[in-house]
């Protein structure tokens, strides 16, 4: 892109001295006369009246002027945003998460990295986890923040884990079982069972029914929901018990019952996942700023404990 004839217009117009402006381009004057005489030839206008003692624009150089400006104007912020789009600093991060595990971290760390990168977009979008690997693999999610449930075995993915989760049994609070501290998994063989659709958590439905059969049955599945806010609506209407991940409590009734499993050997992690092919350059900052944050100091705010 050549815009001297612009830049060299500019400054005659700014000085209207031939002289003065070629000193200040540092370019020999005859050069600068010369650039001019091909722009008005261009454009098919005078820009200039011009004689042996002065230079004053044309009407049509005043109006030029304005536009030349600008013009200069747009194509530097142009070429800065394409430089800055270049290196991550502007354009858009696709996130998708889990309704609660991250509902603490996460603002906090979108606070720290938009500090740092104004310009970027973020957009969130939830999803369950069947739901959020397949985003991540048709690349309609540069990052999710999910549950490590069957997510190490998918290839071409990165993650970071965050802090461990575990599984409890849920009850209403006027099951038999309900005032125990603790529950071997064992002792569940004959009670009816509520869970999620399948389709909606494939790895927690398939872990809870290995767990079972590690324990020597089959879970007696009575009922299942699209929506964590039914299954719980089932367990509080004592049509049968579930196995969740803990953190699911925070959106549980008063009325249920969170029993830790004992010998618990259903636990997981939270963490974050991307693939190692990306083509947002955003995701490499997100990703050096979730580094940052996580080896200064991470908490799980459903534990209260540092991991």
């Amino acid at each position: 892109m050549d815009i001297r004839p612009l830049r060299y217009f500019i400054a005659v117009a700014e000085h209207l001295n031939f002289t003065v402006a070629s000193k200040e381009l540092f370019v020999a004057q005859p050069a600068v006369s010369q650039q001019i005489a091909l722009l008005e030839k261009k454009l098919g206008v005078k820009l200039f009246l011009r004689d042996k003692h002065s230079v004053q624009l044309t009407n049509a150089g005043a109006v030029f002027l304005k536009d030349a400006k600008e013009i200069i104007k747009k194509l530097e912020e142009s070429i800065e945003n394409v430089q800055q789009a270049e290196e991550g600093l502007i354009g858009t991060l696709n996130i998708g998460l889990l309704s609660v595990p991250v509902r603490e971290f996460l603002p906090l760390l979108i606070r720290k990295f938009r500090r740092k990168h104004p310009n970027v977009k973020i957009r969130l979008s939830y999803y369950q986890v069947g739901q959020m690997i397949e985003k991540l693999k048709s690349d309609e999610l540069d990052i999710a923040f999910t549950l490590s449930l069957g997510l190490q075995s998918i290839g071409g993915l990165e993650y970071k884990t965050l802090w461990p989760q575990s599984h409890c049994i849920i009850l209403n609070q006027d099951h038999p079982l309900a005032n125990r501290t603790s529950i071997n998994i064992s002792e569940l063989a004959h009670e009816p069972f509520v869970m999620l659709d399948r389709h909606e958590a494939p790895p927690g439905f398939d872990l809870l029914l290995a767990a079972c059969a590690n324990h020597g049955f089959s879970p007696n599945l009575v009922s299942t929901a699209s929506r964590i806010e039914a299954v719980y609506m089932m367990v509080d209407s004592d049509i049968g018990i579930t196995i969740l991940p803990k953190y699911l409590q925070l959106y549980a009734p008063p009325t249920l019952r969170f029993i830790d499993i004992e010998g618990d050997n259903l636990k997981f992690d939270v963490l974050a996942s991307w693939k190692k092919i990306n083509k947002n350059p955003t995701l490499s900052l997100f990703i050096e700023e979730l580094e940052l944050m996580h080896s200064q100091q991470i908490v799980d705010p459903y534990k209260k404990t540092t991991p």
